[in-house]
């Protein structure tokens, strides 16, 4: 292959020398390194003018400096005259973020100012605790007679607007409240924890598009984004590979008896790349489905946990003290159901759709980061009946204790693809509860079909 060049970043240096031997050329010299004050130097030491240039670098590690590294690399090949640059992203960095910020055990990060004698500061707390939030209908209420129900016209209403408002901070679920509340209080709790407004935080898609395009980044070439929508912040081509087809190989060929396995989708998000294998495999398909709501939602406030449904009327009222519990239920159809109460006033439901009694489990992911998704995914299935559960992840990026947590979960194989360094995973967890999907042939055919103008649609059904 001539006039094509091929850099690599210092995220995933095996993964650069895999898709060159696969192209049978050899990564070009460039020299990474960082300056005394921790700002990236980077030197090429190759000439690519008029040349078809490709950066290799995964999204993965210390994130913000190889995503800086790369943004570099490509300016000094567009500086020097390349004709085209192309931003090979195995995983794309800052494609998965919340909508809120969350901490580790999965409460949102709230700043909300604080007067001290120093001024104003922010602070990180939890709302909900001192919540004074009051409905409505309790606010007119406190106006009126109830014996007389005409308003007091002696009394002049409540100044709403000398009142503090902590409307515009989210309430956390299962957060404790310095006073007991009663069955009487239900609606002011209800009304509380479902406040209309919730916390917004900008979504970094359109400033990474950006980035990357002002650049000099004529192309970009990821797999499995978390997001199917974000090609649509890039002005240039966008080229999302699928690891399916990889996924349906290895199915077939590794996991035994696998005809009469079920595809297994972890949450409602990955239903549809469970089931795209699923179907092409001819496989049976579960989903597990979790939600963690307000007791409060249906129902007056004297209703119990569970009037008004199917199941058997509970004499548990709504609101009562904090406890620490664990009920299953178990409906008559093939769903079960989980309710974990930590808080008396909210009830997390986990619900497996569908026949895993006696069956392989396949569970299908396309990223994995703390893991307490995929390994409460898999406790559920061996509780279910299942006898074994293998784990399929695309981006395997295993942070904090992730790995301890996956080595003592009920997962029996972890297969995850090398799009992300994966020397750490297999140290940790073994050879053999491990499989390594290699990526790189795709990479490489897909470099080698664009530098030659070829379609790429192949690579999407079949992989390489």
């Amino acid at each position: 292959m001539s006039n094509i060049v091929v850099f690599g970043g210092d995220s995933h240096p095996d993964l650069v020398h895999k898709i060159c031997d696969n192209l049978d050329i050899k990564p070009s010299e460039v020299h990474l390194g960082k300056f005394s004050n921790g700002e990236t130097s980077i030197s090429i030491n190759e000439s690519v003018r008029e040349k078809d240039v490709y950066v290799i670098q995964s999204g993965c590690g210390q994130v913000n400096d190889a995503f800086m590294q790369l943004l570099i690399l490509i300016s000094a090949c567009k500086s020097a005259s390349a004709s085209r640059v192309t931003a090979v992203m195995p995983y794309f960095c800052y494609s998965r973020q919340p909508d809120i910020p969350y901490t580790a055990k999965g409460a949102p990060v709230i700043h909300r100012p604080q007067q001290d004698g120093n001024g104003t500061k922010l602070t990180t707390r939890r709302p909900g605790a001192d919540s004074s939030f009051k409905s409505l209908n309790s606010a007119i209420r406190s106006t009126i007679n109830l014996e007389n129900p005409q308003p007091d016209r002696g009394i002049a209403p409540p100044d709403l607007t000398s009142s503090k408002s902590l409307s515009r901070i989210p309430m956390i679920p299962g957060s404790k409240l310095q006073n007991s509340h009663t069955n009487g209080d239900a609606e002011d709790l209800f009304n509380a924890q479902n406040a209309g407004y919730k916390l917004w935080v900008v979504q970094a898609g359109t400033l990474i598009a950006n980035l990357l395009t002002e650049a000099g980044a004529d192309h970009v070439i990821t797999m499995d984004l978390h997001d199917r929508q974000y090609p649509g912040f890039f002005d240039i081509p966008v080229d999302n590979l699928y690891c399916k087809p990889l996924a349906q190989n290895y199915i077939q060929h590794n996991i035994p008896n696998y005809q009469d396995a079920v595809i297994v989708s972890p949450d409602a998000g990955g239903a549809k790349r469970a089931t795209a294998i699923a179907d092409a495999l001819e496989l049976s398909f579960a989903l597990i489905h979790k939600e963690r709501r307000s007791q409060l939602l249906k129902g007056p406030p004297d209703a119990t946990l569970t009037s008004g449904g199917t199941l058997p009327v509970s004499d548990r009222p709504l609101v009562s003290q904090p406890t620490n519990s664990v009920i299953r239920l178990s409906s008559s159809s093939s769903s079960i159901s989980s309710i974990t109460s930590t808080e008396s006033r909210f009830v997390q439901t986990t619900m497996l759709v569908g026949d895993v009694r006696n069956k392989v489990c396949i569970v299908v992911d396309d990223l994995v980061d703390t893991s307490y998704t995929i390994c409460r995914a898999a406790r559920l299935l061996k509780e279910q009946g299942a006898t074994k559960v293998y784990a399929l992840i695309t981006h395997g990026l295993f942070s904090g204790d992730a790995l301890e947590r996956i080595s003592s979960s009920e997962i029996d194989q972890l297969i995850v693809s090398n799009t992300v360094p994966q020397q750490e995973t297999v140290k940790h967890l073994g050879s053999d509860r491990v499989d390594i999907i290699d990526v790189s042939r795709v990479f490489g055919e897909s470099i080698r079909r664009i530098h030659n103008g070829e379609s790429i649609s192949m690579l999407f059904e079949h992989g390489y």
